[in-house]
């Protein structure tokens, strides 16, 4: 009988050690899972902040002085530079093909007149077709440097174009360089898909020997317009594609 009450006992303080133990553990592990959880959670923490503040740090500041421009003339809205040319001023849009014509930045009446965006195109540059105009001027001023792309060694040695907004920096590539007449379609500024677009760009291209077209889609097409003088109201057209 003592033995049996003895082993009973035992038993008793065997099974209490085992419940105990297996609570410490749990109480362990719910510790160290707690603590997990604390540490992924400043983790995912610091990792959105590093993101937002990378984000943040790296935001697109424009090398042009686009609040000094617009309090001289609130309708500059870009700027363009061609390097290894003169080219190299702002941009206006005010939805009117005659008025920058014939007037400068500071609304002075001049036979100069502005470089400016047609008036079909969106000032947000989203048109598919952006088209530019400027005076060529016997100084060698505005768009008269547009000529000298239709020469190909030329052509070939200065193939970058940048336009600068508030928001934004497009590097275009040239693409062709030809004198033209100044038909309508010249200033076709929309186009229903892609391959409608690309037919375009063959079209208005054909005419120069040395295109130099990209493979694929054209996302967008980019012309800067001045006069030319191979016959009565001809033009010479450069083309230019976003690299």
């Amino acid at each position: 009988m003592w033995l049996e009450n003895r082993k009973k006992a035992v038993c008793v303080a065997v099974a209490t050690i085992v419940v105990i133990a297996a609570g410490g553990i749990l109480w362990f592990m719910g510790k160290n899972r707690h603590q997990e959880v604390e540490t992924e959670t400043v983790v995912e923490s610091v990792v959105r902040t590093t993101q937002e503040t990378t984000q943040e740090t790296t935001q697109y500041v424009s090398p042009i002085d686009f609040a000094t421009l617009k309090q001289k003339n609130k309708d500059i809205f870009a700027y363009i530079k061609i390097p290894g040319t003169k080219i190299d001023y702002p941009i206006v849009w005010n939805g009117d093909n005659e008025y920058y014509l014939h007037h400068d930045l500071d609304g002075k009446k001049t036979p100069y007149g502005s470089i400016y965006m047609d008036m079909d195109d969106r000032i947000d540059l989203s048109s598919r077709h952006n088209i530019f105009y400027g005076h060529h001027m016997k100084d060698k001023t505005m768009f008269q440097n547009i000529v000298l792309f239709k020469d190909k060694d030329f052509f070939e040695k200065h193939r970058d174009i940048y336009i600068y907004t508030p928001q934004k920096e497009y590097h275009l590539r040239t693409i062709a360089c030809l004198y033209t007449d100044a038909d309508a379609s010249k200033r076709r500024t929309e186009f229903a898909s892609d391959e409608e677009l690309n037919q375009y760009v063959d079209e208005m291209t054909k005419g120069c020997s040395f295109r130099s077209l990209p493979q694929g889609n054209i996302g967008s097409l980019w012309s800067f317009i001045t006069c030319s003088y191979e016959f009565d109201d001809a033009r010479t057209i450069l083309y230019a594609c976003e690299v």
